[in-house]
């Protein structure tokens, strides 16, 4: 898996990209220097699970294709908004983002012709806007409003914060038996009921900081025997497009957010991590060692592509 932002010395290994969202969507039929173009200008926007809504989470209004203004037609009975970009090139091009969809075509294009093109392409350009309002509302339910009652996942699990002006130390409740809805996790914080949204960000952090250490640690303790490895140096990344890294000097670091998720996951990226130390590629011989100590590593593969981590703002 190469990395958007590889570090340049060859002795490290940065192999996880899986934290970017989707990027820009080509048409087919697009030239390779258009889509490279928009490869090169996809935005690598924060990612974040899919979590319940907290009782203090005020969802923001969703634009269907906020930014793209211009031009609309009607494809498959719905409307569209796109964007029209008179360009130097020889074919009429197609890019679904985030915000919206935008058409390149030569200059001496005719409308008529750029909209008989859109019809064309109707069923693509419909799949792809859904997709990407899709993920975009996924997203937005994950953006967190930092409160009494919100809740964030943990290690897979939803967990619900407790804010408790009669404690002095973060404490973590964990119910035997739960009312459906509520979640069995509840993190008490040792703060008033007033407290600033501020505050209880930085005070589940620092629990959260301190629970990844721990358990980061642990399944390294677990997996480096096993695979006949030492690390010399473990530490936590904040890295907005990486899951972790490996330096051919022992020392690996492993993007704090990977508390979130299940365990299975956890022990994916750890054993990735360590089976670097031994093959510092990503050939047929690494996925060998990642299998020799985790057989069905791919599905926990598949569940670190498609998750979404909670915005914390």
């Amino acid at each position: 898996m190469p990395s958007a932002s590889a570090s340049s010395d060859p002795k490290t290994r940065s192999p996880f990209d899986d934290l970017a969202p989707a990027p820009l969507v080509a048409a087919p039929g697009l030239s390779a220097a258009a889509q490279a173009a928009a490869a090169a200008a996809a935005p690598v926007p924060k990612a974040a699970p899919d979590i319940p809504v907290s009782p203090c989470h005020r969802p923001r209004s969703l634009a269907a294709h906020a930014g793209r203004v211009g031009r609309e037609i009607r494809l498959g009975g719905q409307r569209v908004s796109y964007e029209l970009r008179r360009a130097r090139r020889r074919s009429i091009g197609f890019v679904v983002a985030p915000d919206g969809l935008t058409v390149s075509a030569p200059r001496w294009v005719a409308l008529a012709e750029i909209e008989s093109a859109l019809h064309e392409k109707s069923g693509w350009i419909l799949r792809k806007l859904h997709e990407q309002r899709e993920r975009a509302q996924r997203l937005e339910a994950a953006r967190l409003q930092w409160c009494d009652g919100a809740s964030i996942p943990y290690l897979g699990e939803a967990m619900r914060l407790v804010l408790d002006a009669r404690i002095r130390r973060t404490v973590l409740h964990v119910a035997e038996r739960a009312a459906p809805g509520v979640p069995r996790l509840a993190l008490h914080l040792g703060l008033a009921g007033d407290a600033q949204p501020q505050q209880i960000r930085d005070a589940a952090g620092r629990w959260l900081e301190r629970q990844a250490r721990r358990v980061f640690a642990e399944r390294i303790d677990l997996y480096a025997p096993r695979l006949g490895v030492r690390v010399r140096r473990f530490a936590l990344s904040s890295a907005a497009t990486r899951w972790g890294s490996a330096s051919s000097n022992g020392s690996i670091r492993l993007n704090r957010r990977l508390v979130h998720l299940r365990m299975p996951v956890i022990d994916y990226v750890v054993v990735h991590e360590l089976a670097h130390l031994i093959e510092m590629n990503h050939g047929p011989a690494f996925w060998d060692v990642v299998r020799s100590v985790l057989p069905d590593f791919e599905a926990a593969r598949r569940e670190l592509r498609s998750e979404v981590l909670p915005v914390f703002e």
